[in-house]
């Protein structure tokens, strides 16, 4: 069947536009949970099946801009469909899918004071969208847009079930996430007073004429701002004090998704509006940093949530490398490591999520013996983990090979030394994986040092206590719901899937990634011809 390629205007709106409904509709549907559920599966659904479907449109007929409510660009907003936002939105459509079904296994009910779960539902709908904004944005402003609503819905899905923790982490995640919009307006104003607009395309013909020295202070200024949101270091240490804190459900979609929003928005930035590269050797030296102060903080860490969150900050690194070598290979490298992170890192997360509900907690100080009591459980964790660690064939060694690759043919000193480290990183990764298999799994229980004890309620989405229990007073000892253990496997599924067809995913990525290194069609796509978007002499 042939997909006429006008199609995709009517389709690009529609992962911003699905959940802002069903968000609308779940709220008003507050107190019937199990309607809620369904128009929420429903509607993640509907947004994987239109992102496949723009996925494979762009992909067979290159970048599409769609002009919302019949303003033309550069005035009007603009929704800009390519290989790389296309394939953003696959993968995270994907996750988003999954978590969601995980956390209705967990157990997501209407309850008590202390269980609001009637708000979680909307709020994760808004997530959704703003997401799906910000991988589609064509204008500054638009993605500052998809930003705020990912800030707004992620400090509600953060502070749910208002712990001391939980709210001390939300208001540190809110504090910082707030700076990093200020400094990104300020950044929206230094652009639009130095081109006179806010679209993506027309700025990036109307920057040529700006002095060199302007535009790279406009890059540095939106760089802090991403950078926070994509937890680059020395803009990273907020993020493993944060996400730990939160519900099991909400840590994965988190981890595998918010920073990646950052990362997505650098290379927008840097290949679109800033492709000259001033600011690379900065970006090569944060990424060896990330890479090294992450996987250094993780060794550091006795419980697995935390462990997790430093490997994350950790395989950032990865991508700013990638970014930073201005080649099409690096970037190519970036946009598959970036797709492999998501699926992997979220995966990791659930299945932390059903190690406490298994064993009563994440910390390597109480757990043990986990491999004898459920086998389906070690294998669960053991495939993802390898695959973070890039062991071969697995997509993250495929990744990290790519990106080692990029590094070595640009042959650059600091290439070489991100090289370097980028190997100790994947071999220190390894070494931390290890250590949580060989403890957690296989040594018994009664040799950790706290075997004994058991957090009170580990496994509870909204609700959480500080108390201890003894290990052996547990209730519900061993038994992990269908509905939590099949989206786990389902992502690990999709992980190896990026194994097994890796070749055609790169191809994919290389074509993304062409498509970015040659960024008139990008603009071409916005501006079409049109006279608004013809370079004009920057406003003095």
């Amino acid at each position: 069947m042939t997909i006429s390629p006008h199609v995709i205007t009517a389709l690009a709106p529609l992962p911003v536009l699905v959940p802002m409904l069903a968000a609308a509709a779940t709220l008003v549907l507050g107190r019937r949970p199990r309607a809620q559920r369904i128009i929420t599966l429903v509607a993640l659904i509907g947004v994987l099946v239109v992102s496949g479907l723009l996925l494979f449109l762009a992909d067979r007929d290159g970048t599409t801009a769609v002009q919302v409510g019949g303003w033309d660009s550069p005035i009007g907003i603009t929704l800009v469909v390519d290989r790389l936002s296309a394939m953003m939105l696959v993968v995270s459509s994907i996750v988003l899918l999954a978590v969601m079904a995980y956390a209705v296994g967990q157990g997501i009910r209407d309850g008590s004071e202390d269980q609001p779960v009637s708000i979680f539902l909307p709020t994760y709908l808004a997530l959704t969208a703003g997401i799906s904004n910000a991988f589609l944005a064509g204008d500054l402003f638009n993605l500052y847009v998809g930003f705020e609503v990912l800030l707004a819905a992620s400090f509600v899905l953060l502070t749910l079930g208002a712990s001391a923790d939980r709210v001390r982490a939300g208001v540190s995640y809110v504090m910082v996430s707030m700076v990093s919009s200020l400094i990104f307006l300020a950044g929206i104003a230094f652009a639009y007073a130095a081109t006179g607009t806010l679209n993506l395309a027309d700025m990036a013909t109307r920057l040529d004429g700006i002095p060199s020295g302007t535009r790279t202070a406009i890059f540095g200024v939106l760089l802090v701002a991403f950078g926070i949101k994509a937890a680059v270091f020395p803009l990273s240490t907020w993020l493993p004090d944060s996400y730990p804190t939160a519900p099991a459900p909400v840590t994965a979609v988190f981890a595998g998704l918010l920073t990646k929003v950052g990362v997505y928005a650098i290379i927008r930035a840097h290949t679109l509006l800033f492709p000259e590269g001033e600011l690379d050797n900065v970006l090569m030296v944060c990424g060896l940093l990330t890479m090294l102060v992450g996987i250094f903080g993780a060794i550091a860490q006795s419980d697995i949530k935390r462990l997790l969150s430093f490997t994350l900050v950790s395989h950032i690194g990865y991508m700013v490398f990638g970014v930073a070598l201005s080649t099409q290979s690096g970037l190519s490298g970036a946009i598959y490591y970036v797709a492999h992170h998501i699926l992997v890192q979220t995966t990791l997360f659930l299945v932390v999520g059903l190690i406490e509900r298994q064993a009563g907690s994440s910390s390597l100080r109480r757990l043990g013996g986990l491999a004898a009591a459920s086998p389906v459980l070690a294998i669960v964790f053991l495939i993802p983990a390898l695959n973070l660690g890039g062991i071969p064939p697995f997509s993250g060694f495929i990744g990290k090979v790519a990106l080692l690759q990029a590094g070595s043919a640009d042959a650059s000193v600091l290439a070489w030394i991100l090289v370097a480290g980028g190997t100790v990183t994947s071999l220190l990764t390894l070494y931390v994986v290890a250590r949580v298999w060989t403890k957690a799994f296989w040594r018994a229980r009664a040799d950790a040092p706290e075997g004994d004890l058991a957090d009170v309620s580990p496994s509870a989405l909204l609700d959480e206590s500080e108390a201890d229990i003894a290990f052996d007073d547990r209730a519900d000892v061993g038994r992990i719901p269908a509905m939590m253990l099949i989206p786990t496997v389902a992502l690990v599924a999709v992980g190896l899937a990026m194994t097994v067809f890796a070749g055609q995913i790169i191809q994919i990525s290389d074509r993304a990634a062409s498509d970015l290194q040659n960024r008139s069609i990008y603009i071409d796509a916005v501006l079409g011809g049109h006279p608004g978007g013809e370079a004009q002499e920057a406003p003095r």
